[in-house]
């Protein structure tokens, strides 16, 4: 559970530097910054294997870099559940959801189980 939430803030961390390095992203509050890194963190985990799955044959076409559209989508879709989390298009999004990807990646990587 301690790591569960570690991973949390973490991901919350990498939005928070996405959010500074992009300027078309604005959170409002700390509060919205943890709410949509945790939305990010579900619909990533239910949505995006639905909407892959679906869109496998394009992924297949483009030898797999759709899946950084479907991403992009993820990142904008949590924008607009999330009530102070605000992207300025789909484009911002996209470029966004590569960062938090690799920070997210990074910072996973160092908290990460050794086995």
């Amino acid at each position: 559970m301690t790591r569960l939430v570690l991973k949390w803030v973490l991901n919350a961390f990498a939005l928070f530097l996405v959010m500074k390095l992009i300027p078309g992203i604005q959170i409002d509050r700390f509060q919205d910054l943890l709410v949509g890194a945790l939305v990010i963190g579900l619909l990533n985990a239910f949505l995006r294997p639905v909407i892959v799955l679906l869109t496998l044959p394009v992924t297949v076409l483009t030898l797999g870099l759709f899946t950084l559209v479907i991403n992009g989508l993820m990142f904008y879709l949590a924008a607009t559940l999330v009530h102070g989390f605000r992207v300025s298009g789909f484009t911002t999004a996209f470029v966004a959801a590569l960062l938090f990807s690799l920070f997210s990646f990074v910072f996973n990587m160092l908290v990460r189980k050794d086995a």
